[in-house]
């Protein structure tokens, strides 16, 4: 009896033991709250495309066109689209968004469902088609191709009606069925107001959340193009960062509380830098134009966005965990402007010289801990699939780059591995001159990525601590950059 009694002893021991033993071994990683899907994983890789802002307003010099403008306006004498695909493509960009119909309701194709489109125009003798010449540019030049189509019509007669909606959505039909793979389409907020209504001249409001039935719209998009990604307010893939000035939030969260939004609220600033615990993933894009107004004015061709400002611009949209949605106002020639050109050109050579070369790559890598099969190295070895992980019990994890020689930096770059969340709520950094660690930033939210600039100076290392985090932190990139001086273009 004491041996066998010995013997379930000895056995429970060691299966207690096996028991205590797991429970030691990190749980398996799983996802954080909502992450992104395919499509908008793909999305987020392009980080940087161009707005096109041509349409009648180019040729009646204004912003909001009134609607009771008339075809024959509409005429560029030297219209190149593939000049355009040609000047984005150099530019660095991945795509172009087009406003084939604006507030005023010109059509920039020949829609059989309105009179009011290119088919009236002298351009193209009325047989034009600028929607497929850009589908076919973009096509050529590897380009992404979207679709901006206004939801507010200050020409249609039955804007604010119903039977409106039932056009607006024949025209998106088209515009999705027509032309090719679309990447992304664009909803305005702006939506409602004075206008000339087919002769009405009147002022028209309309219930921004029920109008337009969103859901049915969406259901529209999905069934005809599926791997588009759809922006406005509310999503319910990309939304709007908030303002017109180029800058993301300096916390941004891709999580939003979406059902509580809607395209064109009135108080959509308190959801622009996303919420911590939002229910669902809708990361942000940063638009701006490259000019005070986003169509072309010539009065306006001496006051093209710097180059400088255009790196600003780069720096706190692409590295706040947003997207660069750039907009080239064309001219009344139907061109990007000279100006614009050589602008853009400088901006793509700055990138250039800037993020080429990865001072991290092939140093040495110290971290505060380590989990088995998600290393330190994952972090340089440009597979951004590949990442590494903080344990559960590693209240403040750090990074440590120590480098084999000093070097002359002055950017620093980490993402985290989005297909497991966002995680990070506040970080430091600091940089290593010779024996001291000196801090140079606090900064709050990753995300897809997150630039830090500092002075230009000869660093021996750099340290990234992350003071809060909702979970073990998950990060797939990290990057050490000298970008040139802005006198030196």
């Amino acid at each position: 009896m004491k041996i066998k009694y010995f013997l379930k002893f000895f056995l429970l021991s060691l299966f207690t033991g096996a028991i205590l033993k797991c429970t030691s071994i990190e749980s398996p990683l799983k996802p954080l709250g909502p992450t992104p899907n395919m499509h908008q994983s793909a999305w987020q890789e392009l980080e940087y495309y161009a707005f096109i802002h041509f349409n009648m307003n180019t040729f009646t010099n204004k912003e909001w066109g009134y609607g009771d403008e008339k075809p024959n306006q509409f005429n560029p004498t030297a219209l190149d689209t593939r000049q355009w695909a040609r000047v984005a493509k150099e530019a660095g960009m991945k795509g172009i968004i087009i406003t084939a119909k604006h507030h005023d309701g010109f059509c920039l194709w020949p829609s059989k469902y309105t009179e009011h489109s290119v088919k009236n125009s002298p351009w193209r003798a009325g047989q034009g088609d600028l929607i497929l010449e850009l589908s076919d540019a973009c096509k050529e030049f590897g380009l992404k191709f979207g679709i901006y189509l206004s939801p507010w019509d200050r020409n249609h007669p039955d804007y604010g009606k119903p039977e409106y909606i039932t056009y607006f959505r024949n025209q998106l039909r088209e515009l999705l069925t027509d032309y090719g793979e679309v990447f992304e389409v664009w909803f305005d907020g702006a939506n409602g107001g004075d206008g000339y209504y087919g002769g009405a001249n009147e002022e028209r409001r309309v219930d921004k959340k029920t109008y337009y039935d969103w859901p049915k719209t969406i259901e529209l998009v999905r069934s005809l193009q599926p791997q588009a990604i759809i922006f406005s307010d509310a999503g319910p893939d990309i939304r709007w960062v908030g303002n017109e000035k180029g800058y993301a939030n300096e916390t941004t969260w891709s999580p939003i509380y979406r059902d509580s939004v809607y395209t064109g609220m009135p108080d959509f600033q308190r959801f622009a830098a996303g919420q911590e615990n939002g229910t669902h993933w809708v990361p942000t894009e940063t638009d701006v134009s490259i000019r005070p107004g986003w169509y072309y004015h010539p009065e306006q061709d001496e006051q093209v966005k710097s180059l400088s400002k255009l790196v600003d611009i780069y720096y706190n949209s692409v590295g706040l965990n947003s997207s660069l949605l750039l907009n080239l106002p064309v001219d009344t020639r139907g061109l990007v402007h000279e100006n614009e050109v050589a602008n853009l050109n400088a901006l793509a050579a700055f990138l250039k010289k800037a993020f080429t070369i990865n001072l991290a790559q092939g140093q040495k890598l110290k971290t505060s801990s380590k989990t088995k099969g998600y290393e330190a190295e994952s972090l340089i070895d440009k597979d951004l699939k590949s990442y590494w992980v903080s344990k559960s019990n590693d209240l403040k994890p750090t990074i440590e780059l120590l480098l084999e020689a000093p070097v002359m930096a002055n950017t620093f770059m980490i993402q985290e591995y989005l297909p497991m969340g966002q995680r990070i709520k506040s970080f430091t950094l600091e940089i290593l001159r010779e024996r001291s660690w000196v801090k140079v930033y606090e900064g709050t939210t990753i995300g897809n990525k997150r630039f830090v600039r500092f002075d230009t100076q000869t660093i021996n290392g750099i340290r990234f601590t992350v003071n809060e985090t909702k979970a073990q932190v998950v990060l797939s990139n990290l990057g050490l950059f000298k970008a040139p001086e802005l006198n030196e273009e």
